[in-house]
């Protein structure tokens, strides 16, 4: 089976045409695709007629399921969620700012897949930006500073009951279009190097952002806020983005060792609906 592999123009990213992900997938075609997925960190998929069953499979290809610690599966799907967004919703976008999925966690996901089944006219881009281009670019100096420094990782900001989705957003009586839910285990903290090596490819590469990340470890909290401050800025800067415009159909899958994404909106008044699993 053949299939084209064109680069984006971004910082990362790459669009595969000619494989239909609803068919099983020899093993020479799944090494080949692993092996962009890691050349590229983001691959999307294009004009896929696929199932949530076909999704999951395609999943299973590069690992086992990790399941999700704040948000709801399916009734008949435990490792497939729907991020949806309704035409009227009015609650802040989900995930709308730069992240990795559950950086939080002992030992955080090699991959998320979203499909997209309900995708607007306009908006709703996600927009990535490549950590292994961000610290091959760094300054020295910066790169000093946090050089061997671990980061304190938390869900407080977000999961937590005084979280960004939790009891205030309740209280606001507006509704989203998935489930949530919040919990104390995400005031748990995880510490994770700052800079660490990706574990199959061996390239260095900067470990996570200001939100999930809270601190980091053996700093005064004035002098991390700074430092993060800092780094933050430094590793979202345009060059290293690339933003993806979404199609119906298209599948998405990236690598949270590699990149930081976010959401955005700019699609009011329409529906949104993506089904999503991780990878361990």
């Amino acid at each position: 089976m053949t299939f084209t592999i064109t680069p984006s123009q971004g910082a990362c990213g790459a669009t595969i045409s000619g494989l239909d992900l609803s068919r099983e997938l020899d093993p020479s075609v799944i090494r080949d695709i692993r092996e962009a997925w890691l050349r590229h960190h983001v691959l999307a998929f294009t004009d896929q007629n696929m199932d949530d069953e076909d999704l999951e499979r395609f999943s299973l290809y590069f690992g086992s399921f990790a399941g999700d610690p704040y948000i709801a599966p399916l009734d008949d799907r435990p490792n497939v969620i729907e991020i949806r967004r309704t035409a009227d919703e009015t609650t802040p976008i989900f995930a709308d700012a730069w992240h990795t999925d559950w950086s939080f966690g002992k030992n955080p996901p090699a991959a998320t897949i979203l499909h997209g089944i309900v995708i607007p006219p306009h908006g709703g881009n996600t927009d990535f930006v490549n950590q292994h281009a961000a610290l091959k670019a760094m300054p020295a100096e910066l790169r000093e500073r946090i050089e061997g420094k671990q980061a304190i990782h938390s869900a407080r900001l977000a999961y937590a009951p005084t979280g960004m989705y939790g009891e205030k957003e309740k209280a606001s009586g507006k509704q989203r279009g998935f489930r949530i839910h919040t919990s104390e285990s995400a005031y748990d903290t995880q510490l994770h190097p700052l800079i660490r090596r990706h574990p199959e490819t061996g390239e260095e590469c900067l470990f996570g952002c200001l939100g999930y990340i809270i601190g980091i470890d053996g700093m005064e909290e004035p002098e991390a806020e700074q430092l993060l401050l800092e780094l933050y800025l430094w590793q979202t800067r345009p060059e290293f983005q690339y933003s993806h415009q979404w199609q119906p159909g298209m599948v998405v899958m990236w690598d949270n060792r590699s990149v930081l994404h976010k959401a955005n909106g700019g699609y009011e008044g329409y529906e949104r609906k993506l089904h999503r699993t991780v990878v361990a």
